[in-house]
C-alpha cells in the first residue's frame, strides 16, 4: 500500500501563514503580500519559458531559481542568522545579462506597446508583475517591514530584464509600438 503525503496542513485555516522563524502572519501582511506577487511572478515567468527562444528560456529558468532564493529572503525576518538571501552577485548577474540582452537592439524611438510574439506577450506580463512586486516590496518597507536592499534591488533590475527580453523576442518581426492618438 502506498502511503500518499497530504498536500494541506489546515494551519492556515484562521488566515496565518508561518514564516521561515515559525511565527506566524496574517496571510494579508504586508511581508507576506510580497511574497505572494513574487510567487505570481514565478509562474508568469514559467509561462514565458513555454514560448521563449531556448537562450531565454535558460535565462529565465536561472530567474526562476533565484525567485525561489527571494522568496525565501521575503519570508525569513531579518534577524535570522544563515537564513538564504539575494545577494550583490546575483544582482550583478542580472545587470550583465540586461546588458547582453539590450547590446543587440536598435534604440527605442517610441514607447512600445506589451505585445508582439507569444513570448514578447507573456515577457511584458511578467514585467508589470514584478513591478507590482517591488510596489508591494516598498511598502512592505513603509509598513515596518526590514526587507534586504539585495532583495529589492534584484525585483527593480528583473522588471528591466524582462522589458529588454520581451523586446530580444520580438526581434524578428519588430517592437509593437505605441501610435499616439491613433483612435481619435
Amino acid at each position: 500500500m502506498v502511503k500518499l503525503n497530504k498536500i494541506y496542513t489546515r494551519t492556515g485555516d484562521d488566515g496565518t501563514t508561518g514564516l521561515v522563524d515559525g511565527s506566524r502572519r496574517s496571510k494579508a501582511d504586508p511581508r507576506l503580500q510580497v511574497v505572494g506577487s513574487v510567487d505570481e511572478l514565478n509562474a508568469a515567468i514559467g509561462l514565458a519559458r513555454l514560448h521563449a527562444t531556448p537562450a531565454t528560456a535558460q535565462t529565465l529558468g536561472r530567474i526562476q531559481n533565484d525567485l525561489f532564493d527571494l522568496g525565501a529572503d521575503l519570508a525569513t525576518p531579518e534577524a535570522i542568522d544563515g537564513a538564504l538571501r539575494i545577494v550583490p552577485a546575483q544582482v550583478d548577474w542580472l545587470e550583465q545579462a540586461i546588458d547582453a540582452a539590450n547590446a543587440g537592439l536598435a534604440p527605442l524611438t517610441s514607447f512600445i506597446l506589451p505585445a508582439g510574439t507569444a513570448a514578447a506577450t507573456a515577457l511584458h506580463l511578467a514585467r508589470t508583475i514584478a513591478r507590482r512586486a517591488e510596489r508591494d516590496g516598498v511598502a512592505a518597507v513603509a509598513a515596518g517591514e526590514v526587507l534586504g536592499s539585495a532583495a529589492m534591488q534584484y525585483l527593480n533590475r528583473l522588471s528591466d530584464y524582462l522589458f529588454v527580453v520581451a523586446r530580444v523576442e520580438n526581434a524578428a518581426t519588430g517592437d509593437v509600438l505605441w501610435v499616439p492618438g491613433a483612435n481619435r
